[in-house]
Order: structure tokens, then C-alpha cells, then sequence
């Protein structure tokens, strides 16, 4: 009984102590490092800079297109010149056109009332002991020459006056050396014009 005892005294006594668990604060330590560690940012991507063939191309293009839209310009200005040009000319040939229909219409009624003034230059030259009826024709007669004279007509020049074709018609010929060479002694019908343009013909005897 006593060997029993000795030996359990004796035997050696087991180190009962927790041992300590290594591996959570090797975790740890990892996280830290990881935490502390500083982040590699990632590598930008280069340009890719354009082969000098492209660069040379688009350098072209530019003043292509510069001289293009010049060229445009240039074409839309010629045409606007051109259409206002012919819009001028139409306009500057419709006005003439206007103003000559209305000389026509004008000149046509005009020559329409000129036998009236025939009538009454006659009636003039005839002799009347009646002179309240030849007061009467004359002031009608200066009636009709002052509305002629406000409608712009005149009388052509004649008698005394060298002859001139575009002016007047000569129906008799004198030879005469009282007077110079083609020269109006006689006038038988007289001619108006409104402006440049001829109502009627001074008719005349021409001398020489």
C-alpha cells in the first residue's frame, strides 16, 4: 500500500498550463500589413500616338475643306451679284418699257386733237368784220396751246429754219436766191413733238 502511494507522490507532475493560440495573432499581424501597405495604382494606358501617314492626312483635309467652303462663298456671292444684276435690268427695262407704252398712248391722243387746232389756226387767218367772234376763236385758241404747252408739247421750229428731215416733211420746192439753201419759206401744217418724240411732221416748202 505504501509503494502505491510513493509511486503516485513520485510520478511526474504534467504541465497542465492553456498554451497560447499563435495563429489568430499571425492573422492579425497579416491584416495590418495588408492595411499599411501601400496601394499600387494601376499603370495608365499610354496614347497611342497617330502614325505621321494619318497626321499628314488630317493636316490636308483641314485646308481642303477651308478652300471648299471658300469656294462656296465665292460661288453663292457671284450668283447673288448676278440675280441682282438681272433684277436691276429687268426693273431699268419694265420702267422704259412703262414710260414709252404711256409716251405712245399720250402722243396717239395728242395727234387726235391737233385737226382741232388746224380748224381754229384757219379760222384765224380768215377775215370777219365780227370782232366779238374772233375774240372768241383766239381765246380758244390760247386755251388749246396752254393745255398742249401743260401736257409738254411743243411746236416745231420752222420757218427761217434750216430743213431737217427727222423734224420736218417738205411737199414743195422753190428755187429762190432771196433765200439760203435749204431753207423753210413756207410753212403749210404745224408740227409738235412731246420730248424727242414727233407728233407730227412740220409740213414746209424749202428754198434752193
Amino acid at each position: 500500500m505504501s509503494t502505491e502511494k510513493e509511486k503516485k507522490d513520485t510520478a511526474p507532475v504534467e504541465d497542465t498550463a492553456p498554451v497560447e493560440d499563435t495563429a489568430p495573432v499571425e492573422e492579425s499581424a497579416a491584416e495590418e500589413s495588408k492595411e499599411t501597405a501601400p496601394v499600387e495604382e494601376e499603370p495608365k494606358k499610354e496614347k497611342k500616338s497617330k502614325p505621321k501617314k494619318e497626321k499628314d492626312k488630317e493636316s490636308k483635309k483641314a485646308p481642303d475643306l477651308k478652300e471648299a467652303a471658300e469656294k462656296l462663298v465665292r460661288e453663292e456671292k457671284d450668283r447673288y451679284l448676278r440675280l441682282a444684276a438681272e433684277y436691276d435690268n429687268f426693273r431699268k427695262r419694265s420702267q422704259k418699257e412703262k414710260d414709252s407704252l404711256y409716251t405712245d398712248i399720250k402722243v396717239d391722243t395728242l395727234r387726235k386733237f391737233l385737226p382741232v387746232y388746224d380748224n381754229l389756226e384757219r379760222a384765224l387767218k380768215q377775215a370777219t368784220a365780227d370782232e366779238a367772234y374772233r375774240k372768241g376763236v383766239e381765246m380758244i385758241m390760247a386755251q388749246f396751246k396752254s393745255t398742249m404747252d401743260g401736257l409738254g408739247v411743243t411746236e416745231i421750229a420752222a420757218e427761217g429754219e434750216k430743213f431737217d428731215p427727222k423734224k420736218h416733211n417738205a411737199v414743195m420746192h422753190v428755187e429762190d436766191e432771196s433765200f439760203g439753201e435749204n431753207e423753210i419759206v413756207e410753212v403749210f401744217q404745224r408740227g409738235f413733238t412731246l420730248g424727242d418724240k414727233v407728233i407730227r411732221f412740220a409740213m414746209v416748202k424749202v428754198a434752193n
